[in-house]
């Protein structure tokens, strides 16, 4: 930790800098030299230098060239202390006297010797996960305990505090709620987000940042907030690189591998990833309705293969400019086959289905990024992010058995980009206080088209062929500005961000069996205001109070506009509502931290009014009520509101065990409308289905735990366990989920190089997921997954790199980016 502290104090004496010297009556001097690698004697760029007086206090400062050369002017005469340092190596100080007739003092060449302890930190994955509470946000450092939970980032975000992750869909939710926008090093991308964790390799993940009330800096997509996964980025001189593969198995086996390198020499940095996923997943399911005797068993095997490229390019111009550019290409196809029979207990009517489904999709994104640092804390910044998505999908539907339906296929093809333009400034009015502003504009277009032989019944009980092409788009563009100021013991943040939103959706539905047509246009153009407020408050080195209050926006995906099907069944099919209106959150939190001997704990609150919600919807299927058959959609409720409780800790019990915990018990109002109908009836009508106004209270509890155990230097052990209680929904209650994941984890090789992973999942088989229904019609469902797998991994870190370059942007504490992959 050490070099930390003094990063943190580099950092706040920079803006020292510019301050004048009082007495302009003193001469000044020049110190220079060059700043060398002692081991490998070569030079060292972007070095620290800082000049102190005799009291320490610090006079002025700069760092060195790509050369390693520097020059620092403007020193006032008398006896100053210079101090040479950088990441990985011990700090150098030296005493300069600047007097008549030496006044330009020129050190030579400074060898730096490496620093055993912080080089370890800076290139070695930390043994332990820990969790930080900031101003705006929670930050998890994921160490090598919490990658042993699986291969990828889906497979650990269980592991983290507020975050839920559905593991048949791969659904993610934040406090509770599934409007949260994901992002990859601030960037979000058209890769649909439980496809995007399932191909990023756990052991590429830093950190992940929950930003559950984010500030006016960010864009304010998402309900309940950000996750932001921060990816690795390896800038060290040389060759470097990390390699990774790993195998997940209970029924059918899973298997993912990686590579990523880096070469660095001079003003130039290359860099590149390569990583693939090749997966079988198996479900099983049950639907269940009493009133009208139907049972619909479904089986389900996806066959899912991904590979992902990156390549990069950064240039250092010089100490005051960077360009950066790279791209990333994601190429996806998958297969899933379905087999579903219907049978009525009534009448014994057996029906069979399968469903034959091959999809493909490639994702492209395009980065140019310009920095400008003006001087120290005042820079200017540019980037043009271009993202590009194209997918295509074949459903063949087939039938028999009893009352059979005409078998049928479906074709759709989707082609969406994005493109976004950010402006950002920042200026330091001093060193305690900061103004950051900036401009964007993000221009996003969908186009989907989807063609069936046989998918609507039309009113005369006949199957007809139809065809759907549906375009969206959504422009915004926004500006936003934020104050910032550092008191004694107080910190505040005062920002506001203004956006206006343009979108135009339309679609239109053909009937193929007589070529009639349907338009469905649908316009929604407003203009927002969203306001946040942050206060910080460090009573001492223990204690620490932050306040924060924001209005956030989720705007519906493209996935809740579409109005072709998602999925087509005997008994359930789900569409999306092209008419939906964004929903809107006013949120306010509190939060303590306390710092321990061996950890810190965090305990906070909060309370969030949403307007016009999105959810499920659940309604009968009007053009057969008497088959029990739903729809699922989404729609906008009346404004709700939540409110909850959170407590985390990370603390060390002994040398050999340490743990992760949290609790979170958070309450969510609900209030909208519910259908229901009586299926039983002889001939059920419109007119017999009941429409009412429902509204809930659903308590939701989440406990988990991650121990480390540590049996030798190089072997340690995991547990990992996690409860959640019953949840209530409008249409849903979901049973608890509860269950036990074991693992292991070895290093070997010299400088523990290579590590090998072992885990075992559900191991006391408790994991399953069961929901009942009560509106429209009561259904009861179960389904059981692959939850009980074994999963074995192996890394191996490659390279001679001696020292950090200078990266080409803090992307690390920087994510209010959108578009793109990682």
């Amino acid at each position: 930790m050490k070099h930390y502290l003094m990063l943190i104090a580099v950092l706040f004496s920079f803006a020292a800098f510019s301050q004048p010297n009082a007495n302009s009556e003193i001469k000044d001097g020049t110190i220079s030299g060059r700043v060398l690698d002692a081991n490998l004697n070569e030079p060292l760029p972007y070095v620290n230098i800082i000049i102190k007086d005799k009291n320490q206090k610090v006079i002025t400062g700069g760092i060195t060239d790509a050369e390693g050369n520097f020059a620092i002017a403007k020193i006032p005469e008398g006896a100053v202390t210079v101090e040479i340092t950088y990441i990985g190596y011990k700090t150098v100080s030296k005493s300069v006297t600047l007097e008549k007739g030496n006044y330009k003092v020129n050190l030579g060449d400074v060898k730096l010797s490496e620093d055993a302890a912080a080089l370890d930190e800076v290139v070695v994955v930390a043994e332990v996960s820990t969790i930080q509470q900031k101003i705006d946000r929670k930050v998890v450092t994921v160490g090598k305990d919490l990658t042993t939970a699986g291969p990828t980032a889906s497979d650990i975000m269980n592991n983290i505090p507020s975050v839920n992750m559905d593991a048949q869909t791969g659904a993610i939710s934040l406090r509770g709620n599934a409007n949260v926008q994901v992002m990859v090093d601030g960037k979000l991308s058209n890769v649909p987000v439980a496809q995007l964790l399932r191909q990023i390799p756990s052991t590429s993940i830093k950190q992940i940042e929950l930003i559950t009330n984010p500030s006016a800096k960010y864009n304010p997509e998402g309900m309940s907030g950000i996750i932001n996964i921060i990816l690795y980025k390896n800038v060290n001189i040389g060759f470097n690189g990390n390699l990774n593969v790993g195998l997940a198995y209970q029924i059918e086996p899973k298997f993912n591998s990686s590579i990523d390198a880096n070469y660095r020499n001079g003003k130039l940095n290359y860099y590149g990833s390569y990583g693939n996923s090749f997966s079988d997943n198996v479900n099983e399911g049950i639907f269940q309705q009493q009133q009208t005797g139907n049972i619909q068993t479904l089986d389900i095997l996806n066959e899912n293969n991904s590979h992902l490229y990156k390549f990069g390019i950064d240039y250092y111009l010089n100490e005051k400019h960077t360009l950066s550019v790279f791209t990333n290409q994601n190429v996806f196809d998958g297969s899933a086959i379905v087999d579903t029979e219907l049978f009525n207990t009534g009448n014994n009517n057996v029906q069979f289905q399968s469903i034959l489904g091959d999809s493909e999709n490639t994702s492209q994104q395009y980065n140019f990024n310009y920095k400008y640092d003006i001087a120290d804390g005042h820079n200017i910044e540019l980037e043009v992010d271009h993202n590009i998505f194209d997918s295509s999908s074949e459903t063949d539907n087939l039938f028999s058995g009893n009352g059979q339906r005409p078998n049928f296929v479906e074709f759709t093809d989707n082609g969406r980009t994005r493109t976004t333009i950010n402006l950002d400034y920042v200026y330091p009015f001093s060193e305690s206080a900061k103004l950051e502003a900036g401009l964007q504009a993000r221009i996003f277009e969908n186009d989907l088209g989807y063609n069936s032989d046989g998918r609507v019944r039309n009113m005369m009980g006949n199957f007809v062929p139809t065809e759907t092409d549906f375009t969206y788009s959504r422009d915004i563009f926004s500006a936003y500005a934020s104050y910032g100021k550092q008191l004694e013991k107080w910190s505040y943040q005062l920002g506001l961000r203004a956006e206006s939103v343009q979108v135009d959706a339309f679609a239109v539905d053909t009937d193929l069996s007589n070529n009639t047509s349907t338009d469905f246009p649908f316009e929604n153009d407003y203009f927002q205001l969203y306001p946040s407020i942050f206060v910080n408050y460090k009573a001492s080195e223990k204690n620490a109070y932050q306040f924060s209050v924001s209005r956030r926006v989720d705007r519906p995906g493209v996935g809740d506009v579409n109005p072709v099907p998602n999925f087509n069944t005997a008994l359930i099919s789900e569409f999306g509502n092209p008419e939906l209106l964004p929903q809107f959150t006013n949120s306010a939190e509190f939060n303590f931290t306390r710092n321990l001997e061996k950890g810190s704990i965090t305990a906070g609150v909060f309370y969030r009014i949403i307007e016009d919600e999105i959810n499920q919807v659940v309604i009968v299927d009007r053009s057969d009520l008497t088959s029990g058959r739903v729809i699922l959609t989404r729609g906008n409720f009346d404004t709700t509101n939540a409110y909850g409780f959170e407590v985390s800790s990370n603390y060390k019990v002994t040398k050999w065990w340490s743990l992760n915990a949290s609790f979170d018990l958070y309450n969510q109002k609900q209030k909208g409308i519910a259908e229901s109908i009586d299926p039983t009836l002889p001939n059920p009508t419109e007119n017999d289905i009941v429409t009412s106004v429902t509204e809930v209270d659903n308590l939701i509890m989440n406990f988990r735990v991650f121990n480390n155990f540590k049996v030798t230097k190089r072997l340690s052990l995991s547990a990992f366990g996690f409860f959640r209680n019953k949840e209530t929904g409008l249409n849903f209650e979901v049973d608890p989920i509860y269950f036990l994941n074991l693992g292991l984890r070895y290093s070997f090789l010299e400088d523990e190089r290579a590590t090998f992973s072992l885990n075992f999942n559900n191991v006391l088989d408790t994991q399953e997921v069961s929901v009942f229904s009560a509106r429209p019609i009561p259904a009861q469902v179960n389904f059981e997954g692959e939850f009980k797998q074994i999963f074995a991994g192996l890394s191996y870190r490659f390279g001679g790199g001696k020292y950090r370059a200078k990266s080409r942007k803090n992307r690390d504490n920087d994510e209010k980016n959108d578009g793109g992959f990682f």
